[in-house]
């Protein structure tokens, strides 16, 4: 361990000066401009005159970002996170960005904390961090810190400098590789810092939501360096990182990049993969183009078949029986849904949820709503506390089908279960010309989540809630009361009339049992 800095005193109090100016230490762009050796004969960057195209674009935003910051704390108001999600194909740099952006804040934001977070062990220890030591070693300023297996921190020489003249506090100041468990996500949680913190994600499809709820709690600190930043493929069209680019997109700053515009690149070799499997294959869209993939593999109902159904226009079928469906929350944290659904039309009616209701108020919830849009027919959720919704409304008169998900399904020969069977018809009405609410992301989600896979029968098991959980989801009510509606065959109000009638009743409702 080195006790005193390599370099004259004299030498070091001029790059300090140099890194500490305002121009370099609140721009993210001019500090990796100025530290490390862009063009110089002998070192690896010999041939390159500074970062690629798009990585001088990002930093120069966290530039912009910074100085509104400033201007912010001057007005008296709270500095703002900055959060961005990046999804690109292949070899496009990004573990070289976080390299750049990590030992900016450790070099110009004094006592700061990184944490840097990956998919996989592996891919955290022997790629993304083995990266940062890279950069380090060829900075200007790399003989201030010391790097190890799973943190960057101030070499002792420095660290006692920082003590002795800025009197700056460096327990939490470091850099670290911080592993998470999917099983105990608390484990994952860390200390706020109001010198600055910054959270890095790599390849962050492959990391739980639990992960990035827990993520959430290094921000409460209102500073003027407050950054969230995750890079990945695009290999999963659900969990957090998807849903940065969709259901929460006002939330974060998205950038997708295709690898053919990033300079450095092999475009023949990434050219050759989109002509091999179709420019708009999911092969190219994600490893290339920087796109989510149309389906995953394990997923029941597409994402695709889910935005086609939010944009196809609704044409009105005043024949077909009105349905409701009642999913009824088990735990706290879930809800209870209602939904209607109208033959195709699963997006002219609104929706219902509640949370924390006992039994006989959520019965009369239902009740007040069977009343209003007299549905024909309502099937309710009797599992668990369901059974005593359903046994309250029946008290009070009404007419409901109680529905038990983990029952046989009548097409015993396809699917594991009625649950499994019901989502099968969700996804049917789909791909038959089913409208949905495009602005309805909360089901949006609910029915793109659910993975699913085969009994040793071969027939469908869809996912169950306890597994989504335990994988950082929600638990699907939206989804599970829209399947509902999919419960009950009820008779088209028309039906009497004709056998063009009956033609075209085909795909606008399901008789799932019998």
């Amino acid at each position: 361990m080195a006790t005193k800095s390599p370099y004259s005193p004299k030498d070091d109090e001029a790059l300090m000066q140099l890194l500490w100016s305002p121009e370099i230490a609140y721009n993210p762009l001019n500090f990796v401009m100025a530290v490390y050796p862009w063009g110089q004969k002998g070192t690896p960057l010999e041939h390159y005159k500074g970062p690629r195209g798009w990585q001088r674009e990002f930093l120069q935003e966290l530039a912009n970002h910074i100085k509104g910051n400033q201007d912010r704390i001057d007005l008296m108001l709270d500095p703002l996170i900055y959060k961005e999600a990046v999804c690109s194909g292949r070899g496009i740099g990004k573990s070289a960005t976080f390299a750049f952006i990590s030992h900016y804040l450790l070099s110009t934001a004094l006592g700061s904390t990184v944490i840097v977070t990956a998919n996989t062990e592996a891919q955290l220890k022997t790629r993304t961090w083995a990266e940062l030591g890279k950069w380090l070693t060829l900075a200007l300023n790399g003989h201030w810190f010391e790097r190890n297996s799973l943190t960057i921190k101030p070499a002792p020489w420095f660290e006692a400098l920082l003590d002795r003249d800025l009197k700056i506090d460096t327990g939490y100041y470091y850099a670290a590789a911080q592993l998470w468990s999917e099983e105990n996500p608390d484990a994952f949680a860390g200390s706020h810092n109001v010198n600055g913190m910054m959270v890095l994600k790599d390849e962050a499809s492959g990391i739980p939501a639990s992960i990035w709820k827990v993520t959430e709690g290094f921000f409460t600190e209102p500073v003027l360096h407050r950054y969230w930043i995750a890079f990945s493929n695009g290999r999963r069209n659900t969990g957090q990182f998807f849903e940065c680019f969709h259901k929460d997109r006002n939330y974060w700053k998205t950038r997708n990049i295709d690898s053919r515009t990033v300079d450095g690149t092999d475009k023949n070799y990434l050219q050759s993969i989109a002509d091999r499997y179709g420019e708009d294959s999911d092969e190219a869209r994600v490893e290339v183009r920087g796109l989510f993939p149309r389906q995953g593999d394990s997923q029941f109902i597409s994402r695709e078949s889910v935005q086609k159904a939010m944009e196809r226009e609704l044409v009105m079928d005043g024949g077909a029986p009105l349905i409701m469906g009642v999913d009824v929350a088990r735990f706290g944290g879930d809800q209870s849904v209602i939904r209607l659904r109208h033959g195709r039309d699963g997006r002219s009616y609104p929706v219902f949820r509640y949370k924390g209701l006992a039994t006989n108020a959520l019965g009369d919830m239902v009740a007040e709503k069977i009343d209003k849009y007299k549905p024909d027919a309502v099937a309710v959720d009797g599992g668990g506390v369901g059974g005593g919704v359903v046994d309250y409304l029946r008290f009070r008169g009404y007419k409901v089908v109680e529905v038990q998900f983990g029952e046989k399904a009548s097409d015993a020969e396809k699917y594991v279960n009625v649950r499994a069977e019901l989502w099968g018809g969700v996804r049917t009405w789909l791909d038959n010309g089913g409208c949905l609410d495009p602005k309805d992301q909360s089901l949006e989600s609910d029915l793109t989540n659910p993975e699913y896979d085969f009994d040793d029968k071969g027939r469908y098991r869809l996912e169950s809630k306890d597994s989504m959980k335990r994988r950082g989801l929600n638990s699907p009510d939206d989804g599970d009361a829209f399947a509902l509606t999919f419960a009950v065959k009820a008779s088209r109000k028309d039906a009497p009339t004709s056998r063009s009638n009956a033609r075209r009743a085909e795909g606008v409702d399901y008789p799932v049992f019998g």
